[in-house]
């Protein structure tokens, strides 16, 4: 019960700032109005707090959510770059510590925020540091509950980690790359599994680096269309063609080499069952 409450308490702390963080954004840069419009008072030139560019920040739940967020975040980061970065870190991590699902939309914004390189360097850092996170809490006052929650997909886990312990570095990059079980799931269940800390950052940087790499382009080519007719053009499609095979080589790579080296003939039949599950 200590725990739990523990938990609680760092839940409320965490959403509390993330709270006043995104409720409190400093005003807006001036734009720059036609000369019949520079009469106008300092509250047509400043966005409103109750006005839809002063509005509360949400995560993004759909595309037309993430361009809209996109848009706003990047008009307050013309002039308050760091109060923005500060903002988007904290909600990316409150995200991945607390392993709550729906990193692909932050990392989609990282790219329309800051680019394609850029980007992904904060993708794939964040994704590591709350990864981390989640581990260090998961260690501290879940696994017991974990276990108790879900006891078979644990013990699947535990047996194949065991098996694959000589390789265990490449056992994990394997489960990033091919994510049989939700990337949460690994998280809180690490601890469990014994997995050094250690090994489990190096693993998830590597490991995601090829997800993050496919979100954060994507962010930046939605960030540049404005109607489908963009999305479907021959150089968006060769944009998100190179991405992809980019994206697959590391991959195919593990898997080669996993052939040989890996056991995962239980992991493989169960994998797709397992995630159904945790979803």
């Amino acid at each position: 019960m200590r725990s739990i409450s523990g938990l609680v308490f760092l839940v409320a702390a965490a959403t509390f700032y993330l709270y006043l963080l995104s409720t409190n954004l400093p005003p807006g840069p001036k734009r720059q109005l036609p000369e019949d419009e520079l009469e106008k008072s300092d509250e047509d030139l400043y966005p409103d707090p109750g006005s839809e560019e002063g509005r509360t920040l949400t995560f993004p739940s759909d595309l037309e959510e993430l361009q809209e967020l996109a848009e706003l975040l990047k008009f307050y980061k013309t002039e308050h770059t760091a109060y923005v970065l500060l903002l988007f870190c904290s909600a990316y991590l409150y995200k991945q510590s607390f392993a709550i699902p729906g990193s692909s939309f932050l990392n989609m914004l990282a790219g329309a925020l800051f680019g394609p390189w850029q980007g992904l360097f904060l993708a794939c850092v964040l994704t590591t540091v709350g990864s981390t996170y989640c581990y260090l809490l998961s260690r501290t006052f879940g696994k017991q509950h974990i276990v108790r929650m879900f006891p078979d997909k644990v013990s699947l886990l535990q047996r194949k980690t065991e098996e694959n312990r000589s390789s265990l570095f490449f056992f994990l990059l394997f489960l990033r790359f091919f994510p049989m079980t939700p990337n949460w799931f690994l998280n809180v269940t690490a601890p469990i599994l014994n997995i050094p800390i250690s090994i489990f950052f190096f693993s998830v940087l590597i490991g995601l680096i090829p997800y993050n790499f496919i979100c954060v382009h994507t962010g930046v080519i939605l960030s540049e269309i404005s109607s489908l007719d963009d999305l479907f053009s021959w150089s968006t499609l060769m944009q998100l063609l190179a991405i992809a095979l980019v994206a697959l080589v590391p991959g195919a790579l593990i898997k080669h080499y996993s052939q040989g080296t890996l056991k995962l003939d239980e992991l493989d039949k169960n994998g797709h069952q397992l995630d159904k599950k945790l979803r």
